[in-house]
């Protein structure tokens, strides 16, 4: 999810993210254990709990690495790095779905909320062509492939509640021809169809991605969003990954939604607590900038009927890549999740 040129933020690392999330989707799945009885998958006391379900409806991951690194420093007496950690860690986030075991994962992810009375929220980044060949390349081989893991995810989900954020990029990079022109017709053809299959389910809420506050303009990307579903889908998702203010995309999504019939959005409010890193070379920015922030805590009291939710789509503490000293993309980087919790301005 990543772009060097045309000098925008982009998204942050996703396969590294996506691979934890397959161990932790199947582990639920097998273990049968949920936050809803405060404990872990195996059975231990979880250092962390659900937010209330009256202002923020997902679920918290009772064994995610934030959640981990909690009872990691509880258990060597760092109690103030708990602490600061426990900031991301009792905050519900993005679970991305692995095409292997994709199946399972949905549903042991889907089933963990379903216990604890929340919504699992999903991302789903498998489409073919993806991320033109960056960090995050890869996808499904064709459309056929893609297909087959949209039926598998949506078999996983099942009647029980989810809220999918489909295809971070996937648009915009069709508009910025990022992607090939030769791939559009497909591209346009596989969302669409995504859009319309997870839709069918009962329970589950579709959010298909828009970009950015930092990319382009409205007027670029409303029509290709009409041609990939949008008026099937429940609203659209800025800011996956990315660092914009919230009033920046907030601004972008509302010329955005009176382009698309009024369709409601989400903004991903992660690490946004301090916008974007403007220091140091320009084509590296995107990748683990220093002092940023966590954003707005996640929840749907947004004050606007236009902002369906505040999300953190990115799981914040997750290393964008092997730069400024961090690990490879979507490893657990608890010196930088310090760092985000230490600059945010609200507390826990």
């Amino acid at each position: 999810m990543y772009r060097k040129d045309a000098g925008r933020v982009r998204g942050v690392g996703a396969w590294g993210v996506r691979a934890g999330a397959a161990a932790v989707g199947a582990a639920l799945l097998v273990s049968g254990c949920s936050s809803g009885d405060g404990k872990d998958k195996n059975g231990s006391p979880s250092p962390v709990k659900q937010q209330p379900k009256g202002s923020d409806p997902y679920w918290v991951n009772p064994d995610g690495s934030a959640a981990k690194q909690v009872a990691a420093y509880e258990k060597a007496g760092k109690k103030d790095d708990a602490e600061q950690i426990r900031k991301i860690a009792e905050q519900p986030s993005g679970e991305w779905i692995l095409p292997e075991n994709a199946e399972d994962q949905a549903r042991g992810y889907t089933e963990a909320a379903d216990q604890a009375d929340r919504d699992a929220l999903l991302v789903l980044y498998d489409i073919p062509h993806r991320d033109c060949g960056q960090f995050s390349k890869g996808g499904a081989a064709d459309g056929n492939q893609y297909r087959a893991f949209i039926d598998s995810v949506a078999k996983g989900i099942g009647d029980r509640h989810a809220t999918v954020i489909l295809e971070p990029d996937a648009v915009q990079h069709m508009v910025d021809n990022c992607t090939p022109e030769e791939f559009h017709e497909e591209r346009y053809d596989l969302l669409k169809g995504a859009v319309g299959k997870l839709k069918s389910l009962k329970n589950t809420t579709v959010y298909l991605d828009a970009g950015n506050a930092g990319w382009g303009k409205p007027d670029q990307i409303f029509q290709p969003l009409q041609w990939s579903g949008i008026d099937q889908a429940d609203g659209f998702s800025v800011n996956v990954s990315n660092f914009y203010t919230t009033a920046d995309s907030v601004r972008y999504g509302k010329e955005l939604s009176a382009k698309v019939g009024n369709k409601p959005f989400v903004i991903d409010t992660s690490r946004n607590g301090k916008g974007p890193y403007t220091g140091g070379d320009p084509d590296q920015r995107w990748c683990n900038p220093p002092g940023r922030a966590l954003g707005e805590e996640p929840g749907t009291r947004t004050g606007d009927p236009l902002v369906k939710a505040y999300l953190w789509v990115k799981r914040p503490g997750e290393s964008d890549g092997d730069c400024k000293g961090g690990p490879k993309a979507g490893a657990w980087w608890p010196e930088y999740a310090i760092g985000l919790a230490k600059a945010t301005r609200w507390s826990k």
